[in-house]
């Protein structure tokens, strides 16, 4: 079935369809991960975008019911070259677009991805309409006007949970115990503090910072999640009200929120950071981790120098485009990254940000007990 895909700048691509029919409307940006779609189209933090893959044959090994970041489809539609209904792996329980049609997301391929990718590199990332049924320019553009974006808006409602909960009762001889404020997080994120020996109970983002102190966590963790930071007002005073209190890991959104909460700021990327094969260098050690990433935000390198009184530094830096991508707060026991060390997809060189969390617990309860 023909399928059509037009921007707001009124640039069009004329392909085909699968998954569901229908009209969806999102953010198109690119992804550059060669596999992983899976994971991707489920991460909380592609809510209410479209994403282009860039690698051209998507679909060949089927969806699975492990590999998935949250319950359910988060992306408003897919856009791939060459969609291979035919799958092969051991694992696979369905195709892509079978799955795609049970969440009513529409798909669209054979369109040139390579010129999309070029298009939005040069524009920046920009609202756009996917639609199997009405193919009037006009009409399409008119729709994707009244999109209001990703910029000023909290999407984290959407996408976090609405009650606390236990993410592995079952752990033996857990070494500590850590609340993570849900903001959208992936299962993998969770999956990596549990693998390494934490309880984790998930709170909803609009939980207080006295119910989390009442919970006496050994650590708190600041999740991923979707759109604009600043849009997330509510969190920053309780961030506020956490900092020095117990030690803070923050990933992704977790990053820029705890910045802020600093009083550091954050502004739009031209067409964000999406993929797994971003290099960033890890300024304590001088090694290149090759990264996951997926944020259309970042924290303002300049901001973060006029940040007063608190003994902070950047850890880690963007070779693509020097943006921050790792910062310490020393006398704060904190510190959060703007990419993704659980992967998934994506390599495991940033795994170790995972034993630091540990590390920082440990150093933060003797430090205690000693005083």
């Amino acid at each position: 079935m023909k399928a059509l895909l037009v921007l707001e700048d009124g640039k069009k691509f004329i392909g085909k369809s699968f998954g569901s029919h229908g009209e969806m409307v999102g953010e198109v940006v690119f992804n550059t991960s060669m596999m992983g779609y899976q994971e991707i189209i489920t991460d909380p933090s592609y809510c209410e975008q479209i994403v282009t893959m860039t690698y051209p044959q998507i679909g060949n090994y089927g969806v699975n019911k492990k590999d998935t970041e949250s319950g359910k489809i988060q992306v408003s539609g897919l856009i791939v070259k060459e969609y291979l209904d035919f799958y092969s792996n051991y694992r696979a329980t369905e195709s892509l677009d079978s799955y795609l049609k049970k969440s009513g997301i529409v798909g669209l391929f054979d369109i040139d991805t390579r010129e999309l990718t070029r298009h939005i590199r040069i524009k920046g990332a920009m609202k756009g309409i996917i639609s199997t049924e009405n193919f009037d320019i006009d009409y399409l553009i008119s729709k994707v006007e009244e999109y209001p974006g990703l910029t000023g808006r909290d999407l984290t409602k959407d996408v976090s949970c609405k009650k606390a909960y236990i993410y592995n009762k079952n752990i033996k001889n857990h070494k500590y115990f850590v609340v993570a404020v849900d903001y959208g997080i992936k299962t993998s994120i969770l999956k990596c503090m549990s693998d390494a020996g934490l309880k984790v109970k998930v709170v909803p983002p609009h939980t207080s910072a006295e119910e989390i102190l009442m919970e006496n966590p050994d650590g708190i963790f600041l999740s991923n999640g979707p759109g604009d930071p600043s849009a997330v007002d509510y969190a920053i005073p309780e961030i506020k009200k956490l900092l020095n209190k117990k030690p803070i890991f923050g990933i992704c959104l977790g990053h820029q929120l705890l910045a802020i909460a600093l009083g550091a700021k954050t502004f739009k990327l031209k067409f964000g950071h999406h993929g797994g094969n971003h290099p960033v260098k890890n300024l304590s050690t001088g090694k290149i981790e090759i990264t996951a990433q997926n944020h259309g935000f970042n924290v303002e390198m300049k901001s973060l120098q006029n940040i007063k009184n608190i003994d902070l530094e950047i850890t880690h830096m963007n070779l693509n485009d020097n943006t921050v991508e790792g910062i310490n707060y020393k006398d704060l026991n904190a510190f959060s990254v703007q990419y993704h060390p659980e992967a998934k997809p994506g390599p495991d060189d940033s795994k170790y940000l995972f034993d630091d969390f540990l590390s920082l617990m440990k150093n933060f309860k003797l430090s205690n007990k000693n005083k």
